[in-house]
């Protein structure tokens, strides 16, 4: 290469940036290429002893608590929120549901027994198995919500999120934004009906919620096996004798007497065992509700074949009412309207799949007593008598029955009564003397079910059930199922269907009266937080507005 050549710049290519310049000496210990940040040779400044590797700029900081780490707060603020013990838990914990995550105040740190703090997972398992047990009895699905979160804010897992369907409980834990989520989940494969347990688990919800009782986890988990391990508080025959004089209310209810009142009790009770019969070996309940809904058809039609002057009618009526499946009916629409939508479906479909059952077996002794010869008309729902002082009697013996039934406490039993007997009264006054017509007048008698059973529950601080379900009970559509599917056997299947189109509409004016009247209740009451709207949100807003 001649000096020319040597003289010549180089191509950005054949130099680097930090290449050092022509003539300069570096140093064997210094780096070729050295940055702009880096402490000139002969600085020294001391380095404190480091004890933990170098981390990433997302990692822990060393000295970061959660327990004393500030909350995020909003640019709009936090919304006020006073949770005083003087509410029931249900309404301060729906409250704290509906609000997003980073705009829930911080619990008041509560004294435990636990001194090391609570024990996550089984702090999200008791908060598991208590959700089960609700969900499992009936209960809605944010009522369930609201006593998952209710335990796990007992034992200040704050940051938690329950989530329920129908046959799927989960919550999920998170300690800071930092740490990984905590989660578990347990399915719910056995339903039953006792309202007394679902009492107990309330209270057991209502004392854990308190912060003037200190349970620890271990007295929790006693309470509850304890809860698990009761007997019914009524025996079977106890069950069986309360369908009989059910159905022999309903059947007197629309206009029977003493003769048809014998023979629909013999005919429910006679369904029940062999409902009984029949989950004894282990048959779905779609059979079993096929099964129940025989022998009170059955009863009808041999009444009629054998020419006694009784009506036939109000013998077959009387056994659906101990059938249709008010509860599930209530609780779907419920959950629909509080924006669980799919655990509304799955109730609405299992109401469904019960509901064709029934119709299935009452078509088929229909079917058979129609060939026969049985003199069955449908005229017969145009002559509905009155006889109110009869009918109120009625209508609260039925609510009477219904609940013991449904295993309530007999604490609840009188109230629920009385409630029944209301609930009639305000639907016989509208319909038979107002000329209402019977869907108006049964959504605001269920209305006023659903008003009445919150308070009194808002007042027991208890679930609203046991005081809605039973009283609900003498608004139950049975005679216009019965005539639907009377007109469907006799081949009339245009009239039958708007017979049935006319009981689903009753159905549905039951489950929304129930859950305005709930609403309207808590609408007016104190709730936490005052009377601002954000105290009040929707469950979910869909449409943006």
């Amino acid at each position: 290469m001649t000096d020319a050549e040597d003289r010549k710049p180089q191509s950005d290519e054949a130099r680097m940036a930090f290449a050092p310049p022509a003539g300069v000496e570096v140093a064997d210990s210094e780096s070729e290429t050295t940055s702009e940040f880096a402490l000139p040779k002969g600085l020294g400044v001391p380095q404190a002893p480091s004890h933990e590797p170098e981390g990433s700029a997302f990692s822990t900081p060393a000295l970061y608590s959660p327990e004393d780490a500030p909350a995020f707060t909003p640019a709009n603020g936090v919304p006020v929120v006073r949770l005083t013990k003087d509410l029931p838990w249900q309404d301060r914990m729906r409250t704290m549901l509906r609000m997003p995550v980073a705009e829930r105040p911080a619990p008041e740190r509560m004294p435990k027994a636990e001194d090391e703090g609570p024990a996550v997972p089984r702090v999200l398992d008791l908060t598991l198995r208590i959700g089960e047990l609700l969900l499992a009895g009936g209960e809605g699905a944010e009522d369930v919500e609201a006593a998952m979160f209710a335990v796990c804010r007992s034992y200040g897992l704050d940051r938690c999120e329950p989530n329920v369907t129908f046959t799927l409980l989960s919550v999920s834990y998170q300690p800071s934004l930092v740490d990984d989520p905590v989660s578990a989940s347990r399915t719910v494969r056995r339903r039953g009906t006792d309202y007394t347990r679902l009492a107990a688990v309330f209270r057991l919800v209502d004392d854990l919620s308190d912060p003037e009782t200190h349970i620890s986890l271990e007295e929790a988990y006693g309470r509850l096996a304890e809860i698990r391990r009761n007997r019914h508080p009524y025996p079977t025959w106890v069950l069986t004798a309360a369908s009989g004089l059910l159905a022999g209310a309903a059947s007197v209810l629309v206009g029977g007497d003493l003769i048809v009142f014998i023979a629909a009790m013999l005919g429910a009770m006679l369904g029940d065992r062999l409902a009984w019969l029949c989950a004894g070996r282990g048959l779905p309940e779609f059979y079993q509700f096929t099964v129940a809904a025989m022998p009170p058809a059955a009863m009808g039609v041999a009444l009629t074949l054998a020419h006694v002057d009784v009506k036939a009618s109000a013998v077959i009526t009387g056994g659906l009412f101990a059938l249709l499946p008010g509860r599930a009916l209530v609780a779907g629409v419920q959950d629909g309207l509080t924006g669980f939508y799919i655990t509304a479906s799955a109730r609405l479909l299992e109401v469904m799949y019960f509901f064709v059952g029934i119709v299935v077996g009452v078509l088929v002794i229909l079917y058979f007593g129609v060939n026969l010869g049985a003199k069955l008309t449908p005229d017969e729902a145009l002559h509905a008598s009155q006889r109110p002082y009869w009918q109120i009697a009625a209508s609260m013996l039925l609510s009477l029955t219904f609940a013991v039934l449904l295993q309530q406490e007999r604490s609840t039993v009188l109230a629920v009564t009385l409630n029944g007997g209301v609930a009639w009264v305000v639907y016989g006054a509208m319909f038979y003397v107002g000329e209402f017509s019977a869907v108006a007048s049964t959504a605001a008698a269920a209305g006023l079910v659903g008003l009445f059973g919150q308070l009194l529950s808002r007042y027991r601080f208890a679930s609203a059930l046991p005081y809605t379900t039973a009283a609900i009970g003498p608004l139950l559509p049975g005679s216009a199922t019965y005539f639907g599917l009377l007109s469907i056997a006799q081949n009339e299947p245009n009239q039958g269907l708007v017979s049935l189109a006319t009981a689903a509409s009753l159905a549905m004016a039951i489950a929304i009266g129930v859950n305005l009247g709930s609403e309207i209740s808590r609408l007016f009451l104190r709730l936490p937080g005052g009377a601002t709207a954000a105290s009040r949100r929707a469950a979910k807003r869909t449409r943006g507005f």
